[in-house]
């Protein structure tokens, strides 16, 4: 009861905060564009002036978008939506609302109207519902992290994808899902898997979830009709929230269409091409890429100096690397190790401390004292900004390969060619050198799978803290 009540509260200071931003939105276009109108522009003449021939629209106007938001779930605390992807939501509700009082002026023949002002209010609106949005996700996921209305949560499963799943959830405190353990038939506790705590089987989660007061049930397993039958019902009379991580995610896209065939509800898998249809990518990385290679020019230039006078060698260093459809480029980097480092290879190769045929060692002897500052900020890879210009590469995709570590047998790393090769990436947001070559191996392919323009700048905003950090680099 006092969590509805709670809820509903929420539900009202979001909507009124909607409403007043919304106003202020309208206002401040009216007072900018005060001289094209018929009235004098005050706050409360907005919505009451009867001098105001257009104070009916402004209040449908508003409206609409609350009813809108509303539709679209805005006014709920979804902690695991993604912040760009609310924004897009508030994007589309305020179009969708411009639309229907576009369509309003021409029904009611409301004449008179500036265009001016309706377009500045838009523009208004959608960066300062935005705005407060994010303002509002800081601020809740802050609370969230010091315990403020944390639950508790089950895993059931404690494979791959289970594991995957918990350590993702950890990274993720804002949540505020406690993870307290998992179920499992097969796994019993491992001293060398700290991370994984096996409370029970499958058929203990009613005295498991009454016992640790969970909240929240996790399914990563499938091989089990029945049990998973009866796990639904049990968590169904207990009141627990039941979320099931389908088959095979990381092979589909990131949107599923749910819909039913009678009364039969269907999850249909996006299609795999969506990667092929990612209008405006290229644009996107010219643009930015553009400004950010103004912006750089100074520091290039000093770092160039800097190199020159700490080891001999050139500035640069060019990597021959596979780029898209298996073509072969030169992948620029500041140099960061001695002149003849290619040379002393071979006598290292053994050391490599990371799995797969990526080579990574923490003390390598070939870094020079500048170019171990430039690894752990990654300051190494900022003039493949040329790279992105060129077409050679783009700003976010599947790291580049050198090509003697591409085995081409794997299927996996030939998957990762059918798309440009990015600066950053997930396996830079998650852990940089620190992750295990599968795993980025398999965030590769979900990041083709699932790529969307919102995936792309979130992925550049979460790179600059964990660089500024300079946490897993070497």
């Amino acid at each position: 009861m006092i969590r509805k009540q709670n809820s509903f509260l929420i539900k009202f200071i979001y909507i009124l905060i909607d409403v007043v931003v919304g106003y202020f939105c309208i206002f401040a276009a009216c007072f900018i564009r005060e001289g094209t109108l018929p009235f004098d522009v005050t706050i409360p003449g907005i919505f009451f002036d009867q001098a105001n021939p257009f104070r009916f629209v402004f209040v449908a106007w508003l409206l609409s978008i609350i009813v809108l938001n509303n539709s679209y779930g805005l006014y709920r605390t979804r902690r695991e939506v993604l912040e760009s992807i609310e924004v897009w939501v508030v994007f589309k509700s305020i179009c969708l609302a411009s639309l229907v009082v576009v369509v309003g002026f021409y029904i009611l023949k409301i004449h008179g109207f500036p265009r001016t002002v309706f377009g500045i209010a838009i523009l208004l609106m959608i960066f300062s519902l935005s705005v407060w949005r994010i303002f509002k996700r800081q601020f809740v996921e802050y609370l969230v992290a010091r315990g403020y209305n944390n639950v508790n949560a089950v895993i059931v499963g404690a494979g791959k994808v289970g594991t995957t799943l918990a350590a993702e959830i950890r990274k993720k405190p804002g949540l505020g899902i406690r993870i307290v353990g998992f179920l499992d038939d097969f796994k019993e506790n491992d001293p060398q898997h700290k991370g994984i705590k096996i409370i029970g089987k499958v058929s203990d989660f009613v005295s498991v979830a009454r016992r640790e007061f969970v909240h929240k049930v996790f399914i990563t397993i499938h091989n089990d009709n029945e049990a998973f039958t009866r796990l639904l019902e049990e968590a169904r009379d207990l009141g627990i929230l039941v979320r099931v991580i389908p088959q095979g995610f990381e092979l589909t896209s990131c949107e599923f269409f749910k819909y039913n065939i009678g009364f039969i509800p269907v999850l249909e898998y996006s299609d795999t091409q969506n990667f092929r249809r990612q209008a405006g990518k290229r644009l996107f990385d010219i643009c930015l890429g553009l400004v950010i290679l103004a912006c750089l020019i100074p520091f290039f230039i000093v770092m160039g100096i800097i190199i020159k006078l700490d080891s001999r060698g050139p500035v640069f260093y060019k990597s021959r690397r596979y780029g898209r459809r298996g073509q072969i480029f030169r992948m620029l980097k500041f140099r960061s190790m001695v002149h003849d480092a290619e040379k002393l290879y071979p006598e290292l190769k053994h050391k490599s401390e990371v799995d797969g045929p990526i080579f990574k060692m923490k003390n390598d002897p070939r870094i020079t004292r500048v170019g171990r500052f430039l690894r752990r900020y990654s300051l190494d890879e900022l003039p493949q900004i040329i790279n992105v210009l060129k077409g050679e590469m783009s700003l976010v995709g599947p790291r580049p390969l050198p090509i003697d570590q591409i085995e081409k047998e794997d299927l996996r790393q030939l998957t990762r060619l059918e798309v440009r090769p990015g600066i950053t990436g997930l396996w830079q947001i998650r852990g940089r050198s620190d992750i295990a070559f599968g795993r980025l191996l398999r965030w590769d392919i979900w990041y083709i799978n699932n790529w969307s323009l919102w995936l792309d700048i979130n992925i550049i905003l979460q790179t600059i803290p964990v660089v500024l950090h300079g946490k897993g680099a070497y």
